[in-house]
C-alpha cells in the first residue's frame, strides 16, 4: 500500500540510480556533461519560471475576489468547480512533495544512529554521512511545511476563532492568508532568488573535500519552500471561498502523506 508521495520518491530514486549507473559506465561522462551544461540550463529555466510567475501573480487574488462577490450574490457553478479543481491540484502537489519528504524523518534516525556507532564504537567519522543529517533535517522541514499546513498541523493561536462560526473562521483564514502567508512567502522567494542563482552558477558543493557535492540542491529548497507555501495558501483561500459560498470544502488529510495512490 503506497501513500501520497511514495510514487514521487520512487521515481526520484530510480532516476538517481540510473544517472549514477550511466555515469559509472561512461567513465564520468554524465558528471562532466552536467558540470558544463547544467548551470546554463538552470539559468534559462529560472528565467522562464520567473516570467511565468510575473504573469501569473494576479491569479492569487481570484479567491479573495470570489469571497467578496459571494457576499452580494451566489457564485455560479462554474466558479465553484474551478475553486474545487484548484484545491485538488495545489494540494496534490504539496501533498505529494510533503509525503515524499516525510521519509527524511526515518533517514535522520538511521543516519544519526550510524554516526553514533561509528564515532563511539569504531572511532571513525564520515563527513558525507554527517552532512546528510543536515540535508535531511533541512529538507524535511522545508518540503513538508506546506503539506503540514494542508493538514492543519501548524501551531495556531485560536484567540480570535476558537468560538467563531465556520464562516468566521473562513474569513480569518482568508485574510490571514493574504496579510501574512502570501507576503512572507513572496519575501522569502524574492530574497532567495539571487542566492539560488549564484549557487547554481558554480554548482556549489561542500567546503569539505570529502563532503557532499549537492549544496546547490539544498539551497534550492528555500525558494521551493516559498512556492509550496504560496500554492497551499491558494488552497486555503479556496476552502474559505467554498465555506463562504455555502459549499462543503474537501476534507483535510489528518496525517502527512495520507491517502493511497
Amino acid at each position: 500500500m503506497m501513500r501520497q508521495g511514495d510514487g514521487l520518491l520512487l521515481t526520484l530514486l530510480v532516476l538517481t540510480a540510473g544517472l549514477v549507473i550511466a555515469d559509472g559506465m561512461t567513465g564520468g561522462a554524465v558528471a562532466s556533461w552536467a558540470q558544463a551544461n547544467v548551470p546554463g540550463l538552470a539559468q534559462q529555466t529560472g528565467a522562464v519560471l520567473g516570467w511565468i510567475g510575473a504573469k501569473a501573480w494576479p491569479v492569487l487574488f481570484l479567491p479573495l475576489v470570489l469571497a467578496l462577490v459571494s457576499k452580494v450574490q451566489t457564485l455560479p457553478g462554474r466558479s465553484i468547480r474551478s475553486v474545487l479543481w484548484s484545491i485538488k491540484l495545489t494540494e496534490s502537489i504539496t501533498g505529494s512533495i510533503g509525503g515524499a519528504a516525510r521519509w527524511f524523518a526515518l533517514g535522520l534516525v538511521i543516519a544519526t544512529a550510524i554516526i553514533v556507532v561509528q564515532r563511539y564504537v569504531f572511532g571513525y567519522a564520515s563527513t558525507k554521512l554527517q552532512e546528510s543529517v543536515i540535508y535531511m533535517h533541512a529538507l524535511l522541514f522545508l518540503l513538508a511545511a506546506a503539506s503540514t499546513l494542508m493538514a492543519d498541523g501548524h501551531v495556531r493561536v485560536d484567540i480570535f476563532i476558537a468560538k467563531a462560526s465556520a464562516r468566521g473562521r473562513a474569513w480569518v483564514d482568508l485574510f490571514g492568508t493574504y496579510l501574512a502567508l502570501f507576503p512572507m512567502s513572496a519575501l522569502i522567494l524574492w530574497a532567495s532568488t539571487g542566492y539560488m542563482n549564484s549557487t547554481w552558477r558554480i554548482l556549489e558543493r561542500s567546503r569539505e573535500s570529502d563532503g557532499l557535492p549537492f549544496v546547490f540542491l539544498l539551497k534550492t529548497a528555500i525558494p521551493l519552500f516559498a512556492i509550496l507555501m504560496i500554492l497551499q495558501g491558494i488552497a486555503i483561500a479556496g476552502r474559505a471561498v467554498l465555506t463562504l459560498a455555502g459549499e462543503e470544502p474537501p476534507a483535510r488529510p489528518k496525517n502527512l502523506g495520507e491517502g493511497e495512490v
